[in-house]
């Protein structure tokens, strides 16, 4: 029998279970039908109770399992002086049959402060009424002074519903850094009040920028119904995925839709469904955004790089069906760390339907430096706007507003059943914005709006703005990019999934990215190797025998 110390105390007075004298790593068990009595150290004899499983001081290698198909009331917390490492993590996880659920009082469900090494699977997290004000599903929170970040944190197969952040991972107070090594797979984030899954970190600064997290992979998280907080008027909430302070990090085959639904009506910022903002190297990729919406008259989008955003990627994502923009590139501050982005091999279907004003992809800000858009398909249709409130003004394809410069928009497929094509605030110059080999298709009236003018025909465009030539040739295109389903796209639960060309030979082919001195990548929106000879849009039609060795 293991030699169990019967007093440990933080407090005196204030009974402390102890972890076994000698030895270890240890896993230790719990179970509604244990005893706290127990040593814990087996499915045999577990302990009763969280409260008394909270009171160990884990360390490196030590596991604390709860019994699958359970409920446990209470919370787990780890301090600074436990967990563990990279090689040796402290593990909370289910055992035997389904997930245990932990339903915390009022508070947050686990909490891990000021140390890493720490692995988190197959449990659900259920908030009450007050979890739902002041509770969150998961948080890390790193407040040590310095700049090392905590690492290896790992959230596998887990649900989070009823707090007010689904899982939530921060440097707060002064602290600058926060976690590195971070995986979250297979997770579930939903019904939350302000957001599913959160990063945050310290003011931005743009002469030392901070970026409290790095080494971050997302894959597989569904975030939805994260309703918004309709009292938070100040600041938004609602969002799916949101990633602040963050560097070199991936969000992969996530899900994020119905966000947003009771955010403030008078905010002056609103909920998206997967953004980043203040952070570098950020590769949103193969990732659904649909049904997000705004209770005021800002955001609500599918996507966003917000501010203070530099050397991030969207590509391969599907957006549709969301109040504001599919794609939003937006810098609102003036630091000029907003820079270097590329929107590239994209659908958006039907967005922007309360918002008008936006439109499928919109780009504006301040000081908002060399962004590249291309091989996007963006289809636009008035004839379902969400709200009386917008009829009879139709938003864009495409929304390009002051404050950029350096800005590439090429082999896009742009289509509208009469809206507007692109809304440009300003006519701008191709030294500033340039348009090259895109298709400028509408089924009703064709429509362009350059600053102060509006033109109905592609050639007049191009003669008054100096836009769509490469070398003093034309490129550009109005006829039909073939799209099958452009009338009607059909859906099978994962959007829209015939906005592909139908016909290859008559699809507009799209400059030479050598010409425009573009790297696109090796794939398309579908996952197709590129050809060696691109068409407009995001799904390439050419054959393989065309395809680049």
């Amino acid at each position: 029998m293991v030699l169990l110390l019967l007093t440990g105390c933080d407090v005196p007075g204030v009974y402390r279970p102890a972890r076994p004298a000698t030895g270890g790593p240890y896993t230790f068990y719990v179970s509604p039908d244990g005893d706290d009595e127990n040593d814990g150290l087996s499915p045999e004899k577990p302990w009763r109770t969280l409260d008394h499983a909270n009171g160990v001081r884990y360390q490196p290698g030590d596991r604390l399992r709860l019994k699958g198909g359970e409920r446990f009331r209470g919370s787990v917390t780890l301090g600074q002086d436990e967990a563990g490492s990279s090689t040796e993590p402290v593990v909370i996880e289910s055992y035997g049959t389904g997930r245990a659920t932990i339903a915390p009082r009022g508070t947050s469900a686990i909490t891990v402060r000021n140390t890493g090494g720490v692995e988190i699977r197959n449990v659900s997290l259920v908030g009450d009424r007050q979890g739902l004000r002041e509770g969150v599903g998961i948080a890390f929170r790193n407040s040590l002074p310095g700049d090392r970040r905590l690492d290896h944190v790992r959230i596998t197969n887990v649900e989070a519903r009823g707090f007010q952040n689904g899982i939530s991972i921060g440097a707060e107070k002064d602290a600058v850094a926060g976690y590195s090594d971070v995986r979250i797979s297979d997770v579930s984030v939903h019904h939350n009040l302000e957001g599913g899954l959160v990063f945050y970190g310290p003011e931005f600064d743009a002469d030392r920028p901070a970026y409290a997290h790095s080494g971050l992979r997302i894959e597989r998280v569904k975030a939805y119904s994260n309703t918004g907080d309709p009292k938070s008027d100040e600041r938004n909430t609602g969002s799916g995925i949101t990633l602040g302070s963050v560097r070199d990090a991936k969000v992969m085959r996530s899900v994020a839709h119905d966000n947003g639904t009771r955010s403030a009506a008078d905010a002056d910022e609103g909920p998206e469904g997967i953004w980043a903002y203040d952070s570098t190297r950020v590769v949103l990729e193969n990732n659904r955004s649909y049904r997000n919406r705004t209770g005021s008259r800002v955001d609500g989008g599918g996507f966003g790089l917000d501010n203070n955003v530099s050397s991030s990627v969207m590509q391969y994502n599907l957006a549709y069906d969301n109040d504001g923009p599919g794609f939003l590139i937006y810098s609102g501050q003036a630091t000029g760390a907003h820079k270097n982005n590329i929107v590239r091999f994209n659908m958006s279907w039907d967005d922007a339907r309360k918002l008008p004003e936006y439109g499928g992809i919109v780009a504006y800000g301040s000081r908002l430096t060399n962004l590249d858009i291309y091989h996007n398909t963006v289809v636009m249709r008035s004839e379902d706007l969400a709200s009386s409130e917008v009829a009879g003004k139709r938003p864009p394809a495409l929304r390009l507003r002051d404050g950029m410069r350096g800005v590439r928009v090429h082999n896009n497929i742009f289509a509208t059943d009469g809206g507007p094509l692109i809304e440009a605030q300003s006519s701008y110059k191709p030294s500033t914005l340039r348009l090259q080999g895109n298709v400028y298709y509408s089924t009703g009236p064709w429509s362009l709006e350059w600053g102060t003018r509006r033109f109905k025909a592609l050639d007049l465009w191009r003669t008054t703005s100096r836009q769509e030539t490469l070398d003093g040739e034309p490129t550009g295109s109005s006829d039909d990019p073939c799209l099958l389903g452009l009338a009607a796209p059909t859906t099978d639960g994962a959007g829209p999934m015939n906005l592909v060309p139908d016909c290859q030979d008559e699809v507009p082919v799209g400059l030479d990215p050598e010409e425009l001195g573009v790297d696109v990548g090796p794939l398309d929106y579908f996952g197709n190797r590129v050809p060696q000879s691109l068409t407009a849009g995001a799904a390439q039609t050419r054959t393989a025998d065309d395809v680049a060795p």
